[in-house]
């Protein structure tokens, strides 16, 4: 798995509507996120995997949010896999080992809040 942090480097958001699915592109073979926000009480992430891409299990000391905006994902928590769709959401527990991977192309946000 390549990660690529390209599209985040020094484009910001400006305050008007904008489409979620517009500010994150697939790329071929890789996993790729863009901060949106980035605070001491939390974060907002947009991820975009190619198909059969993924984060490998790990843990956090936070809960997170996972809401699939387009695509298929299997989410394993604590050995339990479920699927996700576009629509769907899923919230990761803290301290729980987790790991995603794409069934086809998929694209999330992950909300994770620190306090």
């Amino acid at each position: 798995m390549e990660h690529d942090e390209k599209q985040t480097a020094g484009r910001k958001i400006p305050p008007q509507p904008v489409k979620m699915m517009d500010l994150i592109d697939y790329q071929k073979g890789s996993v790729v996120s863009r901060t949106i926000i980035d605070k001491k009480t939390g974060t907002l992430t947009l991820f975009a995997f190619d198909e059969g891409q993924g984060l490998s299990e790990h843990t956090t000391p936070f809960d997170a949010l996972v809401y699939c905006l387009d695509g298929e994902a299997e989410v394993v928590i604590s050995g339990k896999a479920f699927r996700l769709r576009e629509g769907e959401m899923l919230i990761m527990p803290a301290h729980q080992p987790h790991a995603v991977r794409a069934v086809k192309q998929f694209k999330m946000i992950l909300i994770m809040i620190r306090s």
